[in-house]
């Protein structure tokens, strides 16, 4: 392989690389997304009386009318969003359903620069009239021996409110009823559904209990929705939002499974949206829906209260769609999940509870490994790093490990902005001398660049004799071009870590580098607010005027002058040269451009990378430039043997006698 095909190859690996990434972290969204439907959802009509009813059919000898009942609209608010509160969130739950309207964080804001407020991670989605809550109990199927079924959709049912009651322990509980009665009014089915959320703690129980009421045996199975309306974090670059699947292997082994909101908006069928494990042999621990930052997750637990419920019987995901515009990308889409119980039999006048645990919270490793139970069940698998061309095997680790390593700095120095700079030295550091090798090979490349074009030229008909010509050359001058471009390829897992971590990083949000700039790292560093200036012809909105970017575009500019590459004349390969000036003008305009409204972490970190590269080549140039002047005058470099003094090389001799 020459050194052209051999530069191409690199590069396009490199454009890969970056476009890669940029895509995932910044890009603005021009895939066009396709409308997906889960069924029929509810009714959402304002003014919905205050007795609702869900009539349907029972197939029986004689034809029997059913009807679910419940009790007068309203909301009942557990937990708080005090600072001085105990508790983690606030939930506001909902009567229709017996669902979750919305959940609030204590700890976290929505990050609005001007008047911040508490985060509302948990919101109702409105597609139509239909409206959409987290934890609301959908369809209701029943069945008698006799033969015969009803159904009853308890999401459109306003559901009795119980009286809020006080916990031990400081905690709080709110319970809704709802009853299925028959055409003479007789309660058959009684449905009691209860939320306990506790101080100082991200997981609240839930709990649905069935009760019989008459005097036969009857079947009964129902829908859940998960946690859904988690807001998308970074506006409208890459949504990261997906709904995870976590199952447990016969070996012990934690595996997940996940599908993102193109890949739902895609789903043409049921069964390409069902969660399901690689092994089919695997047991099942628990569904959740992610953002960037924040994870909803529902674990089925046995009636004692411990994770491995069997209750669930199919678990898939939704996309939601609230403004029906036809290209998808208004930046309105929302997705979650579904779960449909197994059959549940019930004796006459018997009861079963179905329980269950919900965590609302962040995507902390440092917490899941914390917590025995949120590290038994693999809570570290709603942690999703941008592997790109890497795999997460390897990704993984290294961005866990970067992860604890900030962390710990932290605790030395309180500011992750701080952190990240360091950190990027640190890595330059480590990784000098793998760069000054590769250096050294890309410059004796170059000055071999006018002896390898003779070559071509002379040759150019002949490859075979033309490569043999190439490497003689390369053998001669001690030149590689592989170890010009492998130690390149060494260190991209380890920058795509460090570039994840910084990335994900619950920790970097709103954590501020400096009060008057930086003032959120995971967001756009917005020197000044431009409002939402709207660039001409190319329809850009601009909300602010961010230093970060035009100081890294500065950055590659210096990069690109002090990088050491074959520098083709225009008469011996004209092409070739303008592809290199071109580059050379378009690298130091293009990331900046891709990157403007990326996260401030971000880029503060591939700032301050190419700016200890630039240092790092002037190093490297300079010790270059000192070895050729000393080869020049017929000297060798110092070394600990010679007593750190220059000599002089020594002739060989014409014969050596022995």
């Amino acid at each position: 392989m020459n050194v052209k095909t051999m530069l191409i190859v690199v590069l396009a690996g490199f454009c890969l690389l970056c476009g890669g990434l940029i895509v995932q972290s910044g890009f603005p969204r021009l895939i066009l997304l396709q409308q997906t439907t889960e069924g029929t959802a509810p009714s959402a009509e304002p003014g919905a009386p205050a007795v609702q009813a869900a009539q349907s059919q029972l197939q029986a000898g004689a034809a029997e009318a059913f009807a679910a009942v419940g009790g007068d609209k309203t909301d009942v608010t557990i937990g708080s969003t005090d600072k001085a509160s105990p508790f983690k969130y606030r939930l506001v739950l909902d009567s229709r359903g017996a669902a979750i309207r919305t959940a609030t964080f204590r700890e976290f804001d929505d990050r609005d620069r001007k008047a911040p407020k508490p985060l509302e991670f948990l919101s109702p989605v409105e597609v139509g009239r239909d409206l959409w809550l987290s934890m609301a109990n959908q369809r209701l199927q029943r069945s008698f021996e006799e033969g015969g079924a009803s159904a009853h959709k308890l999401g459109a049912l306003s559901w009795r409110a119980l009286p809020v009651e006080k916990l031990p322990g400081g905690g709080e509980a709110a319970s809704f009823e709802a009853t299925v009665v028959d055409a003479e009014d007789r309660p058959v089915l009684r449905l009691t559904k209860t939320y306990r959320v506790h101080p100082d703690n991200y997981m609240l129980d839930v709990s649905l209990q069935m009760e019989n009421l008459a005097d036969r045996k009857q079947k009964v199975s129902y829908e859940l929705t998960g946690p859904l309306g988690l807001p998308m974090e970074s506006g409208y670059r890459m949504d990261m939002r997906k709904v995870v699947a976590a199952f447990q292997t016969p070996g012990g082994e934690i595996q997940s499974t996940g599908l993102d909101m193109k890949t739902l908006a895609k789903a043409e069928t049921a069964e390409k949206r069902e969660l399901k494990p690689r092994n089919p042999d695997s047991s099942f621990l628990w569904v959740a829906t992610v953002s960037k930052y924040f994870a909803g997750i529902l674990v089925p637990t046995t009636p004692e209260g411990r994770p491995g419920g069997n209750w669930i019987a199919r678990k898939w995901g939704v996309y939601y769609n609230p403004d029906l515009d036809a290209k998808h990308n208004s930046g309105d889409e929302s997705l979650g999940f579904v779960v449909s119980s197994v059959p549940v039999e019930l004796e006459a006048h018997a009861r079963q509870t179905h329980s269950f645990q919900l965590y609302l919270g962040p995507k902390d490793k440092g917490r899941f490994d914390k917590v025995p139970l949120y590290r038994s069940l693999g809570f570290v698998h709603t942690i999703d790093f941008m592997s790109c061309c890497c795999p997460a095997s390897i990704i993984n680790p290294l961005a866990f490990g970067i992860l604890a390593i900030m962390n710990w700095m932290y605790y030395v120095i309180p500011n992750y902005g701080i952190v990240i700079i360091i950190l990027v030295f640190v890595m330059r550091l480590v990784l000098h001398p793998i760069t000054k090798k590769s250096q050294i090979a890309m410059h004796k490349m170059s000055k071999l660049a006018p002896r390898a074009e003779e070559i071509k030229q002379k040759y150019g008909n002949n490859k075979a004799e033309m490569n043999k010509k190439l490497m003689e050359l390369y053998r001669e001058q001690g030149a590689s071009p592989i170890m010009g471009f492998l130690p390149m390829f060494v260190q991209m897992p380890i920058w795509i870590a460090l570039w994840s971590a910084i990335y994900t990083s619950i920790d970097l949000r709103g954590a501020a580098f400096l009060p008057f700039w930086i003032t959120d790292l995971s967001a756009p560093d917005a020197l000044v607010s431009l409002g939402n200036l709207k660039v001409p012809l190319l329809g850009w909105h601009i909300g602010s005027l961010n230093l970060l970017p035009i100081l890294m575009g500065v950055a590659f500019y210096l990069q690109q002058k002090l990088t050491p590459m074959q520098q083709p004349s225009a008469a011996t390969n004209p092409q070739l040269a303008q592809q290199q000036k071109m580059m050379n003008i378009m690298m130091p305009l293009m990331f900046p451009l891709m990157l403007y409204t990326a996260p401030s972490g971000v880029n503060l970190y591939i700032m301050s990378s190419t700016f200890a590269g630039v240092i790092e080549q002037y190093v490297i140039k300079k010790h270059i430039r000192q070895r050729e002047e000393q080869e020049s005058q017929g000297l060798i470099p110092a070394t600990s043997k010679t007593g750190g003094k220059v000599k002089k090389k020594k002739p060989k001799p014409f014969y050596r006698f022995r």
